[in-house]
């Protein structure tokens, strides 16, 4: 398990993981004729991928993430935001405070710096 080489080394059927879609590229599949090895996907999708290329054996745990209940709509809002979920009073984490789609929140300016009606500002407003 977590050994990884190349798909020719490893035994039909095996489970694996991290897969290189180009020789030497690293690994860019995360689940996993000729001079090329037969995959199927959990999506149910089959691929041609160079036998070259290497793979890492087994499973990626925490399988049963998305059959996790959340209870509520509530919970599933707090696990999308960037601040993230937790249990309780959870700290922001991260530098500075964010919107729900990760722009700054709570002083920074956000609006464009060469606005095309920048020319009809007299005055900006005060911070």
């Amino acid at each position: 398990m977590g050994n990884a080489l190349p798909l020719t080394d490893m035994p039909l059927g095996t489970a694996i993981h991290n897969i290189e879609i180009t020789l030497r590229k690293g690994g860019q599949l995360a689940r996993a004729a000729g001079k090329s090895a037969t995959l199927k996907l959990p999506s149910g999708e089959v691929r041609l991928i160079s036998k070259n290329c290497s793979a890492t054996v087994g499973q990626v745990g925490n399988v049963a993430v998305n059959q996790k209940r959340l209870g509520r709509a509530g919970s599933k809002r707090w696990l999308d935001h960037p601040h993230g979920g937790g249990e309780g009073r959870a700290p922001i984490d991260r530098k500075n405070p964010t919107t729900p789609w990760g722009y700054p929140a709570l002083g920074r300016r956000s609006r464009k710096r060469n606005k095309y009606s920048d020319n009809f500002i007299i005055r900006r407003r005060s911070k």
